[in-house]
């Protein structure tokens, strides 16, 4: 369920705004963006995915609950860090934002599967803990179709070798696009 909506601009002047080394944006720029207020005052979990032009992931970075003080702030914190602090990739390039494409999924609460539950890669992200380690995977990727799959790769990204006693809990987001 995509949206296009002012939290990918959000995302967008953040990085452009750190990678220029100017100030983030503050309340001038989010009303600019939206004058809905209610969007930025929330507290939700979000995270900010960066692609490259040609579709490959340059960063994704996120929070299942919230962290900072309203959603605005999330999406700030959740964009420097998928452009500069991913473990997987270098730091962004300012030369590479301009053809990067940025989508932001909030997150609703995550709920505890219990029996009779289903999952659905498509509809639903999964996070598996056990242990004190806990992996996420956010709902609609790009080559993940099936439930094993997708808590596999949630258990690997914790470094969980195996789901035997892992608590599953379940999520929906709401994905914002940008238009480009």
């Amino acid at each position: 369920m995509a949206k296009t909506q002012p939290y990918p601009a959000l995302a967008r002047a953040s990085i452009l705004a750190h990678l220029r080394g100017d100030p983030t944006p503050g309340p001038g720029r989010l009303a600019e963006l939206s004058d809905d207020v209610s969007l930025w005052t929330v507290r939700k979990g979000c995270f900010v995915s960066i692609k490259n032009s040609d579709g490959s992931l340059r960063g994704c970075i996120g929070t299942f609950m919230p962290t900072q003080a309203d959603l605005s702030q999330e999406i700030i914190a959740n964009a420097l860090s998928a452009a500069t602090r991913d473990p997987r990739f270098p730091p962004m390039r300012l030369e590479e934002l301009e053809e990067a494409h940025i989508s932001v999924d909030v997150l609703n609460e995550p709920e505890a599967l219990l029996p009779g539950m289903a999952l659905d890669p498509k509809i639903y992200g999964v996070i598996v803990a056990k242990e004190g380690r806990r992996g996420l995977l956010l709902p609609d990727l790009e080559g993940v179709s099936k439930v094993p799959q997708q808590l596999a790769i949630a258990a690997q990204k914790a470094g969980i070798r195996d789901l035997e006693g892992a608590e599953i809990f379940r999520f929906t987001v709401v994905r914002y696009t940008e238009e480009r």
